[in-house]
C-alpha cells in the first residue's frame, strides 16, 4: 500500500470509528476529516469544497425544501384525510399507512415522509386505544423501502446516479431504480404488513407519550362560498372524527346554540364551536375550507406580507390578558393578532373566545403576523412555549403546488430539464408563490447532512483517485473467486447493507459505489448491476436505530429499545436481497 493508501484508509477508519461511538454529530466527524485530509495532502486544496456544489448535495438540500411545500400546501392532509380510518384494524392500518408513505417518500425525501406521516400515525393510535409503538416501526420501514423506487426517493440513490455520470459518462434517470426497488419495496411492504408488525416487543401505552399536544377550545368560521353551507353540523361529525376534532357547539348571530345545534343547518358567517390539538384544527380548517374565526382579520394579515406564525404562549399573572378578554385589549387591533384557541384543562369555556376572560396558566394558540411572535408574547407579557414547527396550511395552493411538483418530475424523467435544475425552479415558483416562506426558505433544509455530504464527497474520490476503491474491490473479488454471479452480487449487498445498519446510509454509499464499479470491472461485467445491488443495501437499513434517520426519529414516540429493531429488521433484509438479487439479474443483466 501507498502512503496516500496509507492515510485516506486511516481517515475512513477513524470516520467510520467516531460515527459508531456516536460521541460527536456526524457533519462535525465528516467535515474534521476533509480538513485532516488537506493537511496531509491526500485531498487537493482546489477541491476541498467541491462536494458542497455537488449535485448530490444540491439535490437533497432541494428536495427538502419542495416536501416543506408540499406539507405547507395540504398536499399530505389531502391524502390521509381520505384513507385513514381508526376504526380499521391494525394489519390493514399498517398496509395503508405502509402504501401511503412508500409512495410518498418516493417522490419526496423519505425522512419528510415519515415526519409527514407519524404524527396522523400517533393519533390514528390513540384514537384506537393502542400503542403507536405497534405501527410506528412498520411506518418507518415503509418510508424506507418506498424511497428505493425513484432517484429522488434517498440520498443513496442521487449519490449512486452522480457517480455513474462521473465514472461512466451518465447518470441514471428518475425511475431506472423503478424495477428492482419497486419489487424489494412491495415484498419489505408485504412482509412488514402481514407479518413483521406481530414480532414487535408490546409494552402497553409507553409509546403514547410522544403525543403531547395541548387541546385546545377554538372556533373556526364558515365562510360565504363553503362546500358546507346546507348541511346540518352533524353532517360533519364525520370529518370531525377523521381530523381528532370534538365538535361541541355552534355560534350563530352572537348566540351559542346548544340542544339544536347538531340539527342545525350552516349558513355563511356561522361559527363552529371545537376543541382539538393545533395540528388536529389545522386539518379540519384545511379539511373543510373553514377561516379562522376572525375572517375579517386574517385576510388582512395575509394580505400583509409574507404570511402568517401560530404560536403558542402560557398567560402569566402579570400579563396584560389576565382577567381580560383579547376583544378587550384590542388583541386584532393593536397587534394584528388573531385568538385561535385557548386550552383551559378541565374547564369549560362557554362564550365566544376573543370573549372569554383569560385566565393565569391558560395556554392561548395566536395567529401572529410573520415573524412577529416574539414581539406579540412580550406585548402580551405571556411565556412562549417550546416551538412545536405549527404551521398554518395554505390549503387553497394544494393543486399548484402538486402541478408544480409533477411537472419537475415529468421534465426530469424524460431527460428535457437537468433534475437538480428541475427541482431549484420548483423551490422558486413556491417562494413566489408564497407555499413557503422566504424567511423559512433554508430553515427546511437538513445542513448537518449537507455538510456530511459535501465533506465525504471529496473523501470519496481521494479514496479512489489512491487506489483505494481498487484495493477493496480485489480483495472481495479474491473472495467471491469461482462463485457465480448472483453469490458475488449477494456478497457486495451484505457488506453494503451491514455497513448501512451501524454507519450513515450517505457515507456507506460514498464508499461502495465505487467498490462495486471496480468489482464489475475487474470480472470484465457491466457495472449497473453492481451499483443497483449497493443503491438497494444502503438503503436497506433495519437493524438498529442509528441506521437510518427514519428509525432514529420513531425511537422515542414509539418507546422502543436498541434491541427491537432486528426483531423485525432482519427478516426484512434477508427478504430484500433475497428479492432484490434475481431483479438485478433480470432487469440489470451482468
Amino acid at each position: 500500500m501507498t502512503q496516500d493508501q496509507i492515510i485516506i484508509f486511516a481517515l475512513f477508519g477513524a470516520v467510520f470509528a467516531l460515527l459508531l461511538w456516536g460521541r460527536f454529530r456526524y457533519d462535525l466527524v465528516a467535515f474534521s476529516a476533509l480538513m485532516v485530509g488537506v493537511l496531509l495532502g491526500v485531498v487537493e486544496g482546489k477541491d476541498a469544497f467541491a462536494g458542497f456544489g455537488h449535485p448530490a448535495t444540491l439535490v437533497v438540500a432541494l428536495v427538502l425544501v419542495v416536501s416543506a411545500g408540499l406539507v405547507r400546501s395540504g398536499a399530505v392532509f389531502l391524502i390521509t384525510r381520505t384513507l385513514v380510518d381508526s376504526s380499521r384494524n391494525l394489519g390493514g392500518h399498517i398496509a395503508l399507512m405502509g402504501g401511503i408513505g412508500g409512495v410518498l417518500s418516493a417522490f419526496m425525501n423519505n425522512v419528510a415522509a415519515l415526519a409527514l406521516l407519524m404524527p396522523v400515525d400517533i393519533q390514528t393510535a390513540r384514537k384506537a386505544g393502542r400503542a403507536p409503538g405497534l405501527s410506528l416501526m412498520p411506518l418507518s420501514f415503509a418510508t424506507i423501502l418506498g424511497g428505493m423506487v425513484t432517484l429522488i426517493g434517498t440520498p443513496p440513490n442521487i449519490i449512486i446516479a452522480a457517480i455513474r455520470e462521473e465514472q461512466l459518462g451518465e447518470p441514471f434517470k428518475m425511475f431506472d431504480f423503478a424495477p428492482v426497488g419497486g419489487i424489494a419495496a412491495i415484498a419489505g411492504l408485504a412482509f412488514v404488513a402481514l407479518i413483521g408488525w406481530r414480532l414487535i416487543p408490546t409494552r402497553g401505552d409507553d409509546g403514547a407519550a410522544g403525543n403531547d399536544m395541548s387541546d385546545y377550545i377554538a372556533e373556526l368560521t364558515v365562510p360565504a362560498d363553503s362546500k358546507i353551507i346546507g348541511k346540518r353540523l352533524s353532517e360533519i361529525e364525520e370529518d370531525a372524527e377523521k381530523a381528532d376534532v370534538a365538535l361541541i357547539g355552534l355560534i350563530r348571530d352572537g348566540k351559542r346554540r346548544y340542544g339544536r345545534a347538531r340539527s342545525s343547518e350552516l349558513k355563511a358567517g356561522d361559527t363552529l364551536v371545537l376543541e382539538a390539538s393545533p395540528d388536529a384544527l389545522d386539518e379540519f380548517r384545511a379539511a373543510l375550507s373553514l377561516a379562522f374565526a376572525d375572517e375579517k382579520r386574517e385576510e388582512q394579515l395575509n394580505a400583509a406580507g409574507d404570511g402568517v406564525d401560530v404560536i403558542e404562549v402560557v398567560v402569566t399573572e402579570t400579563s396584560r390578558l389576565a382577567g381580560k378578554t383579547a376583544q378587550a385589549i384590542g388583541l386584532a387591533w393593536r397587534q394584528r393578532t388573531v385568538l385561535m384557541g385557548i386550552s383551559r384543562q378541565g374547564k369549560a369555556i362557554r362564550d365566544h373566545v376573543r370573549k372569554t376572560e383569560v385566565r393565569t396558566g391558560d395556554i392561548l394558540l395566536l395567529l401572529v403576523p410573520k415573524d412577529r411572535g416574539p414581539d406579540v408574547t412580550e406585548w402580551l407579557g405571556c411565556l412562549p412555549l417550546a416551538e412545536r414547527g405549527l404551521a398554518v396550511t395554505q390549503d387553497s395552493k394544494v393543486w399548484l403546488a402538486i402541478g408544480m411538483f409533477a411537472a419537475a418530475v415529468a421534465v426530469a424523467s424524460f431527460g428535457l430539464v437537468y433534475l437538480p435544475i428541475a427541482l431549484g425552479c420548483v423551490v422558486v415558483a413556491y417562494v413566489l408563490a408564497k407555499i413557503v416562506p422566504l424567511s423559512e426558505l433554508y430553515t427546511h433544509i437538513e445542513w448537518p447532512v449537507v455538510v456530511l455530504l459535501g465533506s465525504m464527497i471529496p473523501l470519496g474520490a481521494a479514496l479512489q483517485n489512491a487506489g483505494g476503491t481498487e484495493l477493496i474491490a480485489g480483495a472481495l473479488v479474491g473472495l467471491t473467486e469461482g462463485m457465480p454471479a448472483w453469490a458475488i452480487l449477494t456478497v457486495l449487498m451484505v457488506v453494503t447493507m451491514t455497513l448501512s445498519d451501524v454507519l450513515n446510509n450517505t457515507a456507506t454509499t460514498i464508499v461502495a459505489a465505487p467498490v462495486g464499479i471496480q468489482m464489475a470491472q475487474s470480472l470484465g461485467v457491466s457495472p449497473d448491476p453492481f451499483l443497483m445491488a449497493v443503491a438497494i443495501a444502503a438503503s436497506a437499513a433495519f437493524l438498529t436505530p442509528i441506521g437510518h434517520k427514519n428509525n432514529t426519529l420513531i425511537l422515542g414516540p414509539g418507546g422502543y429499545q436498541f434491541g427491537d429493531y432486528w426483531r423485525i429488521g432482519l427478516p426484512l433484509e434477508i427478504i430484500i436481497v433475497a428479492v432484490s438479487i434475481p431483479a438485478i439479474l433480470v432487469f440489470w443483466p451482468l
